[in-house]
């Protein structure tokens, strides 16, 4: 047996209870995994209220992981018991968890298991929105909504990696402070400030030519009227609400809208993780790139996490511990 968070009926965080649960077995393309470490994501706040779509009861709490390799499924190559990985996987929240194996990856020396946590969600979302999707350019102009976030702040070293000029927003002073001191151009508190005037004047007048929009119709349209010509806005999250409006005059700067999730994307394994596996990795390894972690606690601290997360003062990941 093992311990794990189980939510049997939606609610609050009380509906979370750290439980003994079955240890899983690996079937055929699966591998065990013992957690060191798993990272707390926005979505599963959702996913305990009821509020995510297609999430069915019950279930295990978690979305990613890094650990121990503790056992393989038949057919899986290149992963051996005793082996430090990390990836996505669900159910991540609990002493033992089961990866689909193309999911995994080998955890860099130099990294922890804290740091390994942090990565999965995060950085492949982030990763695949601006490569994958949007295909950045040297010299780019980009704009990162919620870059205090996990996502955010992914995407802030890869687009400075690509040479791009960045800016950020965030609710708060601070956060927006934390995304500069962290390499952003520019940073905009988004609840006092019009976003889209402080862009063009940073911009001379040009706008962004990338924007990432993850808080959704609070914020929308300042992020529409933040763009250039050719202007290319990739949506991935709805923190701020679901419900976007906008005037088709944006057409008049022929603006691109795209939409996507790396569940679903018939891109995300063929394309995203192996790109993520060739360039990303290595940039990882030589301490180019840097998992933000900001809060370590213990698995058993899971429901003031989700505290944490709602009161949004933390910059990149919530990390929890297994002993």
């Amino acid at each position: 047996m093992m311990k794990g968070w189980l939510v049997r009926e939606f609610g609050g965080l009380d509906a979370m209870t750290w439980t003994e649960l079955p240890v899983p077995t690996p079937g055929p393309g699966q591998v065990l995994v013992k957690v060191h470490a798993s990272a707390v994501n926005f979505a599963e706040t959702r996913m305990r209220a009821g509020t995510y779509s297609g999430q069915e009861l019950p279930f295990v709490m978690g979305m990613e992981a890094a650990g121990v390799v503790a056992g393989v499924g038949q057919g899986v190559e290149g992963f051996e018991s005793g082996q430090r990985v990390f990836g996505r996987a669900r159910g991540s929240h609990a002493e033992y968890v089961l990866f689909d194996s193309p999911h995994l990856m080998h955890l860099p020396e130099r990294l922890s298991f804290n740091e390994g946590a942090a990565i999965p969600v995060g950085w492949l979302t982030a990763w695949h929105a601006l490569n994958t999707v949007a295909d950045i350019r040297r010299g780019q102009r980009v704009l990162i909504e919620a870059i205090a976030s996990s996502v955010g702040s992914a995407a802030l070293q890869i687009a400075k990696r690509h040479g791009c000029w960045v800016a950020g927003t965030a609710s708060r002073d601070d956060k927006v402070q934390r995304g500069i001191s962290a390499g952003a151009d520019a940073g905009y508190n988004y609840k006092f400030e019009d976003v889209a005037a402080c862009v063009l004047a940073d911009t001379a007048g040009a706008g962004i030519d990338v924007g990432l929009m993850t808080i959704g119709e609070e914020t929308a349209q300042s992020l529409f009227d933040s763009m250039g010509q050719e202007g290319h806005i990739v949506m991935y999250g709805s923190t701020g609400g679901r419900q976007v409006c906008f005037n088709l005059n944006i057409g008049i700067r022929n603006i691109r809208l795209s939409s996507m999730s790396i569940s679903t994307s018939p891109q995300f394994l063929p394309v995203t993780m192996q790109s993520f596996r060739e360039v990303a990795l290595p940039l990882f390894a030589d301490g180019t790139f840097r998992a933000a972690v900001d809060i370590v606690l213990p698995v058993t601290e899971l429901k003031r996490a989700h505290e944490l997360i709602d009161a949004r003062t933390h910059f990149g990941k919530i990390v929890l511990e297994l002993p």
